[in-house]
């Protein structure tokens, strides 16, 4: 229970006014008017940037969305022309993200929206090293397939059991929430289909990759345990709560992780939180901290330092604020913000965060401005901006 409590003292925030002074920014392309979204960013080995995001006519439902790429090289200035970096013909392929093994092997992961239902999702992965040039030359492509047993539903009905609320049934006669999850995971089709990225993987001293996925069916989180390199990948047991998506994980100085979440669930949006203390497998059931989220994606990274950073859209009622934050204290307080952007008819979400071996902390994420202007934000910022 120590943990659980934890997680729910008030975060505590010290706002910086908005200011560009010591913020590199540029578009990575012109805008334009078809549908960019969730990005991804990774630094090469040689100091080249690669980063990709899922661009076309919309995103479940139109058939015509790609996963684009784009390269800034070490030294440079100008983000290469975007060039192709997967599609399945006829699909939309959506939510791509990038890492680099611990052999210096390129991974794109991404999805491929089947009947155009997010709960069908299949996930797809390109690997290579041979990526040194502008357009990685992909040398392998396979499916990523998770089989959940029947753990996954015992798990599930434990954690409601325990920690649901049996009070938000619509009529007499409707079934709760928990209940319709509980049916659907006796369902092996429901359970092993769905599964969706969005954030970067977690490395672990030990080598484990912990890729962290979600799923719209049941709006719950999984993790992908590889313990080959990426090779072949097993299933956690489910991350369980009232709407929770997309989870980033982050490794606390005694090995113990947490996975920050987007609130999707009942009101105020805040960012919802879990733990696990053997190696991502279990978790416990998600709590909501107190902070903001409109229902938007988020990621939380370890700095070289051990300071954490958080970057999220800041408010609850939407995506026209996006911030950094960092703490000191693994989550405890966030004593430092600073605003990447902040525009009343403006969207900037799907935060993509890594820092590179310089230090410096590269955020790519959603830009939208009004009049169907559309384009992938990249931005460059020490640690020490977010608190001056």
């Amino acid at each position: 229970m120590k943990k659980l409590i934890a997680i729910v003292l008030p975060i505590l925030f010290t706002a910086n006014l908005y200011s560009q002074s010591g913020l590199e920014s540029e578009l990575i392309f012109p805008f334009q008017q078809q549908h960019v979204h969730s990005s991804s960013i990774v630094e090469l080995p040689n100091g080249d940037l690669l980063t990709c995001w899922f661009q076309g006519s919309g995103e479940r439902t139109a058939n015509d969305v790609l996963i684009n790429g784009a390269r800034l090289k070490k030294g440079e200035e100008k983000w290469s022309e975007p060039f192709l970096m997967a599609d399945s013909p006829g699909q939309p392929d959506c939510n791509p993200i990038l890492f680099l093994n611990s052999s210096n092997k390129l991974f794109l992961v991404w999805i491929v929206v089947e009947a155009n239902r997010w709960e069908a999702s299949i996930l797809k992965v390109k690997t290579t090293m041979d990526y040194n040039e502008r357009i990685p030359n992909w040398e392998w492509q396979d499916i990523i397939l998770m089989k959940p047993g029947v753990e996954f539903e015992e798990r599930v009905k434990e954690q409601f059991d325990q920690f649901g609320r049996k009070d938000l049934a619509w009529a007499e006669y409707a079934i709760p929430y928990e209940e319709m999850l509980i049916e659907a995971t006796k369902d092996p089709k429901k359970r092993e289909t769905g599964w969706m990225t969005r954030t970067h993987p977690t490395i672990l001293k030990n080598g484990k990759i912990l890729l962290p996925l979600y799923s719209d069916g049941f709006n719950f989180g999984l993790i992908a345990i590889s313990e080959d390199d990426g090779e072949t990948w097993e299933s956690s047991l489910p991350i369980v709560g009232r709407g929770l998506n997309q989870p980033s994980l982050v490794v606390r100085k005694d090995g113990s992780i947490d996975a920050y979440m987007r609130d999707d669930g009942d009101e105020p949006g805040r960012i919802m939180i879990s733990h696990s203390e053997d190696e991502g497998y279990s978790w416990s059931y998600a709590q909501k901290s107190e902070i903001p989220n409109p229902g938007a994606s988020i990621e939380i990274l370890k700095l070289q330092n051990g300071h954490w950073i958080l970057v999220y859209n800041d408010v609850d009622d939407g995506r026209y604020s996006i911030a950094a934050a960092i703490s000191d204290d693994e989550g405890e307080s966030w004593k430092w913000k600073r605003k990447l952007e902040v525009q009343d008819e403006g969207n900037f979400s799907y935060p993509s965060v890594i820092q590179a071996k310089d230090g410096k902390i590269h955020v790519t994420y959603t830009y939208r401005l009004p009049g169907e202007r559309k384009s992938i934000k990249h931005v460059v910022f020490e640690e020490e901006w977010v608190g001056e």
